[in-house]
């Protein structure tokens, strides 16, 4: 590839950085254009190390034929199992290992070679395979993601010639330059997620951050806290605390995700929620929804974990419905975007009233007589209370203990909660 064509194609890669055009469209476009100006590239793949939960990063792949193989994906962690045997194998180890930042292969002479995928890709007609590892300074390290990792092939017979390595050793920092720009914008988006909340994490990428700003809003609030909690804190092994709230802040988050909820807050055990929408009445049946499945999802998850021999238990759930001011409160250098407000702390002291009426759901009076009446005749009183720190008495509500003793009626609600 001349110089000419270089040069557009470098600028092409810096303009959809900018713009923020996904990795996979990025690496389709560049080795497409790269074919247009006479490197014959038949296979590219691009790899790099993220900031996740789960996985450990993300892949990038493009073919010069149709394959079954998905264009994106993941990968987790190469700490241990097959994936590690599988990484400790590949050719990117051998670089790091080797401090090598280019290795070149003929796949034609393999046979004392063993790294893997190197025969299946001679077997599928490729030539010569070139792969690089661009290391990243340490302010540009984020997490895991410390360098790109890229390999290129061709079917020429003739392989890659000098030219084409050239322009390829001229370009691919370019293209990495510009997938390195998208991953750090999905880190950014995975970490106001996993931190945030999904709703609050968009509210702060798209420049809601300063102080005081907020807005007052209708929505559905959820608290939920553990049953005995803190005698089985005391009761069980240290290093199995941990993994006994993750498990039910799992059954939690899940159900509230499910059903369409923001989870707000994580409180040691506690858990809290909000269900909005223009239709109030539709946020309640979804904030019902979400405590039956997180029953079912406990069920479960009491049924694995009692079967291995560890403690379990069940949760208390508040529900209450006011208007919160939502948005960000603190100090100019540390922000917690939130909802505050008396029904905040209501729905919190309802959900403590739980153990003392010996009920796991209770919902408020204002959540009840905003219900539709379908939805109210699935609820009784169980009288009425003083709350503390709360001005005035109310009636609190829970389900008709039918619904889980009566098919019929258990499945009438099912029926109710699906519409």
């Amino acid at each position: 590839m001349e110089l000419a064509p270089r040069l557009h194609l470098m600028n092409w890669l810096v303009s959809q950085g900018l713009t923020g055009l996904p990795e996979n469209d990025l690496i389709r476009g560049f080795c497409e254009r790269c074919r247009a100006c006479g490197l014959e590239i038949s296979r590219g793949a691009v790899f790099i190390d993220t900031l996740h939960p789960i996985f450990e990063g993300r892949g990038f792949r493009w073919n010069d034929t149709e394959t079954n193989e998905a264009a994106v994906f993941e990968y987790g962690s190469t700490e241990t199992g097959d994936a590690a045997q599988s990484w400790r194998r590949s050719t990117f180890y051998h670089m790091l290992e080797q401090n090598l930042e280019e290795m070149r292969i003929d796949l034609g002479d393999i046979a004392s070679l063993d790294f893997n995928m190197i025969d299946e890709l001679a077997a599928k007609g490729h030539r010569h395979f070139v792969a690089f590892v661009h290391k990243f300074g340490e302010a540009g390290t984020m997490g895991q993601m410390d360098c790109l990792y890229s390999y290129w092939l061709t079917r020429r017979a003739e392989g890659f010639g000098e030219q084409d390595l050239s322009a390829l050793r001229d370009l691919v920092p370019a293209l990495g330059l510009a997938i390195k720009s998208a991953a750090q914008v999905e880190i950014a988006r995975t970490l106001g997620r996993v931190y945030l909340g999904r709703d609050a994490s968009e509210k702060v990428l798209h420049g809601r951050i300063s102080r005081g700003i907020t807005e007052r809003i209708n929505a559905v609030l959820w608290f939920s806290d553990l049953r005995g909690s803190t005698a089985i804190g005391e009761g069980v092994e240290p290093g199995e605390i941990i993994p006994f709230l993750n498990d039910y802040a799992q059954a939690a988050i899940d159900a509230i995700h499910d059903a369409g909820g923001d989870v707000l807050k994580l409180i040691g055990d506690g858990v809290l929620a909000m269900f909005t929408g223009e239709d109030m009445m539709q946020a309640k049946r979804a904030a019902l929804k979400a405590e039956h499945r997180f029953r079912r999802n406990m069920a479960a998850l009491n049924s694995r974990r009692g079967g291995d021999g560890r403690a379990t238990t069940s949760a208390y759930v508040g529900l209450h419905v006011g208007e919160v001011f939502y948005g960000n409160i603190g100090s100019e250098d540390r922000l917690d975007f939130t909802v505050v407000g008396p029904a905040v702390n209501e729905v919190s002291r309802i959900a403590s009233m739980c153990s003392s009426v010996d009920r796991e759901l209770l919902l408020s009076s204002a959540f009840q007589a905003g219900l539709d009446a379908a939805g109210r005749r699935y609820l009784v009183s169980t009288g009425r209370f003083a709350l503390r720190g709360i001005g005035r008495a109310q009636d609190l509500f829970t389900l008709d203990p039918d619904i889980g003793t009566d098919e019929v009626m258990a499945g009438s609600y099912e029926r109710y909660l699906a519409s």
